[in-house]
C-alpha cells in the first residue's frame, strides 16, 4: 500500500538534477572543430590587417610599381646578386614612373622601394599559403562541417581574386603616361581587401558561438540597431573607397587648409576635367572634397545612431555605438591632420589603421544587434 505524502515533504532530495543545457546534433563536436577553425581564421584576419597596412605603406612610399612583372612562383625570390639587381632596375627604367618622375634615381634608392613592394607581395603569398594549408589540414582531419567548408573556400577564392586585381592595378601604371596606378583600380583593390577582412571577422564571431545559441539569441535581435549599423557600414565602406581615390591621385597633398580648400568651400577647379564624369575619379579638388563631405556625413550619422542607442536596454549594444562614435572622432582628427600636413606617411598610415578599427567596431556592434546574448538584470 502506497504511503500518503505530506504536501510539505521534500521529494527526491538525494539525487542531483542535471540542469545543464546541451546543444543538439548541430553543435556536437564543438571542441573538435570550432576552436581550430577559429584560431585559423584569427591568424588569417591578422595577416589581412597587415596586408592592408603594408599595402598602404607601399602606396605612400610610391613603391608599388618597382616590380614590373607578376611571377607568382619565380617572383618569390628577390634579386640575389648585383647583376640581378641591375636587371630589375633596368626594367623599372622603362616605365613612365621612372622616366617622368624618378629619372636619375640611384640603385640604392630603387632597392628601398623594391623591398616595400616585394614585402607586400611576399606577405600576400604567405596569406595564401596559410589559407591553403589550414583548409587542407582541417579537411583531412574532418574538422570543418560542410557549411563552413563553403564559407572558407569563399574566403580563399576572394583571396585569389585579390591577387589578380593587384596585378590589374599595378599594370595600369606600366604604360602610357601614368606615374601611379589607376585610382579606381586602387579603390577596387582596397575595397576587396576590406570585404575579405570584414567577412573573416564576421565568421570568427559566428564560429565562436554555438549554433543553438545563435538561433535562440536571434529571436531577441534589435532591428533598429541592425538598420543603423547597416547604414554606418555602407557609408564607412564608401568612405574607404573615396580614401583610396584620394591616395591614388595624391589628392591629399594639394589642399592643405581646413575647413576650407584653398580658401574655398568647393574649389573652383573641381569640374575642369573633361569628360565631366572623370572629375569624380581624377580631379584632386573634387575627389578630396567628396572625401571630406562624406566624412562629415558619416560623423553626423554616427552621432544620431549614438543618441538613439542611449535608450537601448542591452548594455553591450550601447557600448558598441559609443565605441563607434569615439573611433569616428579619432578618425576625423587623423584625417584633418593628414590633410594639413600634406599626407606624410607616418600620419596617413594611422588614418588607414583607423579605418580598419572603425569597420571592425561597426561589424561587432551589428553582430551584437543580430545575436544579443542574455544579460543579467543588474547589467
Amino acid at each position: 500500500m502506497k504511503k500518503t505524502r505530506n504536501i510539505f515533504e521534500d521529494v527526491n532530495t538525494e539525487k542531483s538534477i542535471d540542469t545543464s543545457i546541451k546543444g543538439g546534433i548541430i553543435d556536437q563536436g564543438r571542441d573538435e572543430w570550432r576552436a581550430g577553425v577559429s584560431q585559423w581564421m584569427k591568424v588569417l584576419f591578422i595577416l589581412v590587417c597587415l596586408m592592408i597596412i603594408i599595402g598602404g605603406l607601399t602606396r605612400l612610399t610610391d613603391s608599388g610599381l618597382s616590380i614590373t612583372e607578376w611571377n607568382v612562383v619565380k617572383g618569390a625570390l628577390p634579386p640575389l646578386n648585383d647583376a640581378a639587381w641591375t636587371l630589375e632596375f633596368d626594367k623599372y627604367k622603362n616605365i613612365p614612373e621612372y622616366q617622368l618622375q624618378n629619372k636619375g634615381m640611384s640603385l640604392s634608392d630603387f632597392k628601398v622601394i623594391y623591398w616595400w613592394e616585394w614585402g607586400h607581395r611576399q606577405l600576400g603569398r604567405f596569406v595564401g599559403i596559410v589559407w591553403f594549408a589550414g583548409f587542407v589540414y582541417l579537411n583531412i582531419k574532418n574538422r570543418i562541417p560542410p557549411p563552413w567548408k563553403f564559407r572558407m573556400l569563399l574566403v580563399g577564392l576572394l583571396g585569389g581574386l585579390q591577387g589578380a586585381i593587384g596585378w590589374w592595378m599595378v599594370s595600369s601604371g606600366l604604360v602610357g603616361r601614368m606615374v601611379d596606378v589607376a585610382s579606381y583600380r586602387l579603390a577596387t583593390h582596397l575595397g576587396l581587401a576590406f570585404i575579405i577582412l570584414g567577412t573573416l571577422f564576421w565568421f570568427i564571431m559566428k564560429v565562436e558561438r554555438m549554433d543553438v545559441d545563435l538561433m535562440q539569441s536571434r529571436r531577441r535581435r534589435n532591428l533598429k540597431s541592425i538598420n543603423w549599423t547597416s547604414i554606418l557600414l555602407v557609408f564607412a565602406f564608401a568612405q574607404i573607397l573615396l580614401g583610396a581615390l584620394v591616395a591614388g591621385i595624391d589628392a591629399g597633398t594639394g589642399y592643405i587648409d581646413w575647413p576650407l580648400m584653398n580658401g574655398e568651400f568647393l574649389p573652383s577647379e573641381s569640374f575642369d576635367y573633361m569628360p565631366f564624369w572623370i572629375n569624380f575619379f581624377e580631379n584632386p579638388a573634387l575627389v578630396q572634397f567628396n572625401h571630406r563631405i562624406l566624412g562629415y556625413l558619416l560623423m553626423l550619422l554616427g552621432i544620431i545612431a549614438w543618441i538613439k542607442s542611449r535608450n537601448i536596454a542591452h548594455r553591450k549594444l550601447r557600448i558598441g555605438f559609443k565605441a563607434i562614435l569615439i573611433m569616428m572622432i579619432i578618425q576625423m582628427v587623423l584625417g584633418i591632420l593628414t590633410v594639413m600636413y600634406a599626407a606624410p606617411w607616418y600620419i596617413a598610415i594611422f588614418h588607414q589603421i583607423g579605418a580598419i578599427l572603425l569597420l571592425v567596431l561597426i561589424l561587432q556592434t551589428k553582430f551584437i544587434a543580430n545575436f544579443p546574448q542574455e544579460q543579467s538584470l543588474r547589467s
